[in-house]
């Protein structure tokens, strides 16, 4: 007879061990489990057992609990990389133990973003850059290390328990496309339209003003409407797309048609709404000011006439814990922000979605994050990959994404898929990561 329950002993349960244990155990492996710190009722079941404190109490299977799921506050910690099983591991405990690490206090320190909490040196628009990660120093900035220790533990209980009932989880893939800027050309207005025509022109770049001005008097279209397109790749793979506009005030890095005065956009939005699920790009000025997130969101809301639950930073600028808590207090359920500008891989360690964890206040929220993985401009700018270049890394993070049942997530734009000038090419390279990504 199967059993349904794993009973889970520690001496004391605090809020980050019920959120590291639910995450991992209930959301990741997909085994019902029940947290107790009743010795002699532990002892007395005849359910499968898992110890976490400082000793085992019998044969059942056990890691030693080191300190930072019983601490409060956030410092320094001590952290060890060594390999175990050709995975890279940390907060070692003891090579005689089964599991010679602190998996959960390993995986908390990953994905609550614990390194980002602690001084560092902010990039030039005042993010955390990749170099200081964890992941980029040891080398596992591509793997989903979460994942991976899980699928071990998952075996480990397997073996011990063969009777203990999982839920298994399948792999998926979402398609997201951040709309920075609708139109290359079109619904700019007079006065952008000058500016630009001037500036071509000081440059000598003739081939620009012709391409402009074909598109403005309808013998082309313009470059970056590319949505037919991403619409029939939906319809021939079946995918699930998430659209997330920019809708802030014009700025310098803020450069999307107004909302408020382009029916022709406002239709755009409309008519992607209706065949994709679609999200706020809070804009690079809004980031910090939760008047103008809520602006912008009001201003999609709208359009689209329902309420705006999902989200993702222009510009990737996070800042923890302050840029969550904003999209809280906005009933923002569900953010798309987690991962690097500059590197491809997890950002978390991690390709299932999970609760943020604030570790100031030491509690879970409401807000959902689903990471990605990689971004075209990362690939090309970044990276400076070749078309085949990315194809190539973009299967191999497909396949570690697979190979744990995760969900693989991609970012592009519409701009990136027009195959003209520097983007010449990159039409293929996102139709074959879909084609290798989606799931048949």
């Amino acid at each position: 007879m199967k059993e349904a329950q794993l009973l889970v002993y520690s001496h004391k349960t605090t809020p980050r061990l019920q959120y590291i244990f639910k995450l991992l155990l209930s959301d990741i492996i997909g085994v019902e489990f029940k947290i107790i710190n009743n010795k002699t009722e532990f002892q007395d079941s005849k359910l499968p057992k898992l110890t976490y404190c400082e000793h085992a109490f019998g044969d059942e299977l056990f890691i030693f609990a080191t300190r930072l799921l019983f601490e409060k506050g956030i410092v320094d910690q001590e952290v060890n990389v060594f390999d175990w099983k050709n995975m890279p591991v940390f907060f070692g405990t003891h090579p005689k133990y089964e599991i010679p690490f602190d998996l959960f206090s390993a995986s908390f320190y990953l994905v609550s973003r614990y390194e980002e909490y602690l001084p560092h040196i902010k990039d030039e628009h005042l993010r955390f850059s990749p170099q200081q990660s964890l992941a980029h120093q040891k080398g596992f900035l591509n793997k989903p290390l979460i994942n991976i220790w899980c699928k071990e533990l998952k075996q480990q209980l397997k073996a011990k328990y063969p009777a203990l009932l999982f839920k298994e989880k399948q792999y998926k893939f979402i398609s997201t496309f951040d709309i920075d800027s609708a139109y290359a050309y079109k619904e700019k207005g007079i006065t952008r339209q000058f500016g630009a025509f001037s500036s071509s022109l000081l440059k000598l770049d003739f081939d620009k003003i012709i391409e402009r001005l074909k598109v403005l008097t309808g013998l082309e279209r313009d470059p970056y409407d590319t949505y037919e397109w991403q619409l029939e790749l939906k319809e021939k793979y079946h995918l699930k797309q998430i659209y997330f506009f920019l809708l802030g005030n014009y700025g310098e890095f803020d450069k999307n048609i107004s909302i408020e005065g382009s029916i022709k956009f406002q239709s755009l939005i409309k008519s992607i709404a209706d065949n994709a699920e679609v999200g706020i790009h809070p804009s690079y000025a809004s980031n910090g000011d939760k008047n103008q997130i809520q602006k912008e969101i009001k201003r999609l809301s709208k359009v689209v006439k329902r309420e705006i639950t999902k989200s993702r930073q222009h510009f990737l600028k996070l800042t923890f814990p302050e840029t969550f808590r904003n999209l809280i207090e906005m009933d923002v359920q569900e953010d798309y922000s987690l991962g690097y500008a500059s590197e491809t891989g997890f950002r978390a360690s991690i390709c299932s979605p999970f609760y943020f964890y604030d570790l100031d206040l030491d509690t879970t929220t409401q807000l959902k994050l689903i990471p990605f993985m990689l971004m075209d401009g990362t690939l090309k700018d970044y990276l400076g990959l070749t078309p085949e270049e990315a194809i190539n890394r973009s299967k191999l993070l497909i396949d570690e994404v697979k190979n744990v049942n995760g969900i693989f997530v991609s970012l592009w734009h519409n701009h990136s898929i027009n195959d003209k000038g520097d983007w010449a090419g990159w039409k293929n390279v996102y139709e074959e990561i879909v084609a290798y990504a989606y799931c048949k």
